[in-house]
């Protein structure tokens, strides 16, 4: 493959209307705060949640949760900056989202921005592949590390209203795992199972700092975010209103 041809799924369409480009939102000013009820807390150490699926709670620390704040309202400028994506039907998704690496557009990638102004997508930085790295040896051990070799991040931001349907991460012909980093606001991660969507659903909270790993026979999952609770961050991140989550991934491309 070409470095700037689409992955293969992109044989199933793009929206001709394109993404819209949108602007970073004020930073959220101190205020009541929300409990996120409704999911019980997990201590602070590894739980395997499926096979293949591993959750790490506040493996990030309060600095390292700011930097990535900050390097994110960097990522979410133009050119290639933040933008509501289109699916193939036309409907735009309630997520912003801006790329490293690759540009995901559903349901492929490229190397430019195709979907809002065509500028290359910013590069992924070496200190995310380093973290992502840490990562996977945390969750699934030093071997696993060293084979993984990620090359992309999508980076998703949900305001408090918005949220992502029941899907699986598809479009990359690589089995390794794929790393999401949560910032911000508190969230519901909801699984539901290999080959299905529906339910039994398993839901899970994610907060700010909070790492979640899956692969091996949980790569293929169904998953979404059915809601973020707002209210629930840190103090002094300096992000708008809603959960940021990077996902970073080896495309294989």
């Amino acid at each position: 493959m070409t470095p700037d041809a689409p992955s293969p799924r992109g044989r199933r369409g793009r929206s001709r209307l394109g993404g819209v480009a949108t602007d970073l939102a004020q930073p959220r000013r101190p205020g009541p705060r929300q409990l996120a009820l409704g999911i019980p807390s997990t201590k602070a150490e590894r739980e395997v949640l499926f096979p293949g699926a591993v959750k790490i709670a506040a493996w990030l620390t309060l600095d390292a949760q700011r930097s990535l704040a900050s390097e994110f309202r960097q990522w979410a400028l133009p050119p290639a900056g933040l933008r509501h994506p289109r699916v193939p039907s036309g409907h735009l998704m309630s997520v912003q989202s801006v790329c490293l690496g690759w540009h995901w557009e559903p349901y492929a990638y490229s190397k430019t921005a195709d979907d809002t102004d065509g500028a290359p997508v910013k590069p992924l930085p070496r200190a995310l592949v380093d973290l992502a790295r840490a990562a996977v040896a945390d969750a699934f051990g030093p071997d696993a590390a060293a084979a993984y070799d990620p090359d992309a991040a999508i980076v998703n931001l949900y305001a408090p209203e918005a949220h992502l349907g029941l899907h699986l991460d598809g479009e990359e012909p690589r089995d390794a795992p794929v790393v999401t980093l949560s910032l911000g606001d508190s969230c519901v991660f909801r699984f539901a199972g290999v080959g299905r969507r529906n339910g039994p659903f398993t839901d899970v909270e994610l907060r700010s700092g909070d790492l979640l790993v899956f692969g091996g026979p949980s790569r293929r999952i169904y998953h979404g975010v059915p809601k973020v609770f707002e209210g629930t961050a840190p103090d002094g991140l300096d992000l708008p209103p809603g959960r940021v989550s990077i996902t970073i991934r080896e495309t294989g491309l």
